[in-house]
């Protein structure tokens, strides 16, 4: 029995809300249970210097999460004077997940930056982040193309996350904190919606795990990431 009292394949509740934000391109709050983020996505005409007279544009991401995001306040990074390497690791995984979804060539030279900022954390916060973050980048797009800025559709394809791991043995989907904090294996799996894969992360957490145990979860990922799809589609 999962502690929340899902099946092993029940995604927690997912809902995303649009337009949070009055001044982004694209914004959204995503709720995963009880894991909220809010996202934006502030478009500027400009592209970091390598990418300088090539036609390509950029998108990048940055992650935080408030102090009492979690049960215990966390001081603030910019307290420290310096970002911890959870965070950096985690904002540059969002970028890569995020710009596999876009015709770099078709946005130009301009650069797009996904905002990601953890509200409440129950686990899957990165998850939670491309998921939201997608629809926050898919709102600025179109906020450029119905400007003219763009004539061509930049996006190939929708991008979700959605973690699994073994929780007393058996794969189960959608971790949230009290299974992702005794599972014996934990993974993040992000996938285009034609369920190409972007990026897998899987590691032993205290066990090991088969190619069998693998298997279960990558078609419980695809299971998620279609119904994320399918929240992300209908908030948009």
């Amino acid at each position: 029995m999962r502690p929340s009292g899902r099946n092993l394949d029940e995604m927690r509740v997912v809902s995303i809300e649009t337009g949070v934000m009055r001044h982004a391109e694209g914004s959204c709050l995503i709720k995963m249970g009880n894991t909220h983020v809010l996202c934006t996505a502030s478009v500027e005409d400009r592209t970091p210097p390598f990418l300088k007279n090539t036609g390509l544009g950029w998108v990048t991401a940055e992650y935080g999460m408030l102090p009492r995001a979690t049960n215990k306040r966390n001081r603030r990074e910019a307290a420290t004077g310096k970002q911890g390497g959870r965070t950096i690791e985690i904002q540059r995984l969002i970028g890569r997940s995020l710009r596999a979804g876009i015709d770099r060539s078709a946005l130009g030279e301009r650069q797009i930056t996904v905002d990601c900022d953890v509200i409440q954390a129950d686990g899957g916060t990165r998850c939670a982040s491309i998921t939201g973050g997608w629809v926050a980048l898919e709102l600025a797009i179109r906020t450029l193309m119905k400007s003219g800025a763009i004539a061509t559709n930049p996006i190939v394809g929708n991008v979700a996350a959605v973690s699994c791991g073994l929780y007393a043995g058996q794969p189960v989907l959608d971790l949230d904190y009290d299974e992702d904090s005794a599972a014996g294996v934990d993974g993040n799996f992000i996938l285009l919606d034609d369920g190409r894969m972007i990026e897998v992360q899987m590691s032993g957490e205290g066990s090991v795990f088969s190619r069998t145990d693998m298997d279960a979860m990558l078609a419980l990922a695809a299971k998620g990431v279609d119904e994320l799809v399918a929240a992300q589609k209908a908030a948009l």
